[in-house]
């Protein structure tokens, strides 16, 4: 992608990478002229921020989160000092799905604070299996049901505990012997628990895009990854390289950016 570079007086340095492409410009009493297509711009005075030659752009900033490189840690948070919020892309060595939309943001202090959340791929990617967001349940002992509602039975005795981690929204998926290939089985719809009664059963929606239905034997092992937008685990990494992106056209400032972490135990 090409920028126009700026270099800063006062600052002995190269500043800003702006989208404009111009085909020449030329400073002339205190003022920066540019043409593009055969017509002549004046800069800096139009109060719309951002846009060049009719088109609107957006403003970025990429930095990086990097205290105690040598850690493995959770970047949980997002917290911007300055006089708006800003939709944030985090990225490390380890994860690139971390994001923080804008409408996320509120206002704590006079610092706009948000959780970061993760936005996965559904079915799963190889590289999600070894997150927290994936939990084990154990090997079914049937399988019935339609594909809109398919019903998952774990053992009582000896019990397979579901447990109080799945919930409704995650997405269920399974592993046929060697058990190192897992298959998306559906989106969790209900979660069913009675033992007295011998109900011990996991109930999914088989028709969400890239399922497999039904699951083709009763003793497949079953595990779960958590809705990676309404949990909020983090980012894990060493490092983490974040974009901050705004799209007002109108002055919007930022001092600061920080973020809340925590290192990994694993």
């Amino acid at each position: 992608m090409e920028y126009t570079l700026t270099y800063s007086e006062p600052v002995s340095g190269w500043v800003s990478f702006y989208s404009f492409i111009p085909d020449f410009m030329i400073g002339m009493n205190n003022h920066f002229y540019s043409f593009k297509s055969g017509n002549l711009y004046k800069h800096s005075v139009n109060e719309t921020r951002n846009n060049f030659y009719g088109e609107q752009y957006n403003s970025m900033l990429k930095s990086v989160f990097n205290n105690a490189p040598l850690e493995n840690k959770l970047f949980k948070t997002m917290n911007l000092e300055g006089d708006a919020a800003w939709s944030a892309l985090m990225e490390t060595d380890i994860q690139n799905t971390g994001f923080v939309e804008l409408a996320w943001f509120e206002k704590k202090e006079n610092s706009f604070y948000a959780f970061v959340r993760n936005s996965g791929d559904v079915p799963a990617l190889a590289s999600q299996y070894p997150l927290r967001s994936l939990n084990g349940i154990g090997r079914s002992t049937a399988v019935s049901g339609p594909n809109t509602a398919q019903v998952i039975d774990f053992s009582i005795a000896p019990l397979v505990s579901i447990g109080s981690i799945v919930s409704v929204g995650d997405y269920l998926y399974f592993a046929t012997p060697p058990y190192n290939n897992p298959i998306l089985a559906g989106q969790i719809t209900a979660i069913n628990v009675d033992y007295p009664s011998s109900i011990n059963n996991i109930v999914v929606d088989a028709t969400i895009s890239g399922a497999t239905y039904p699951v083709p034997i009763q003793d497949a092992y079953f595990l779960f990854i958590k809705n990676s937008v309404a949990e909020s685990h983090g980012v894990l990494g060493h490092y983490c390289v974040f974009t901050l992106e705004n799209d007002s056209t109108s002055k919007v400032e930022l001092f600061s950016a920080e973020s809340e972490v925590m290192k990994s135990y694993p």
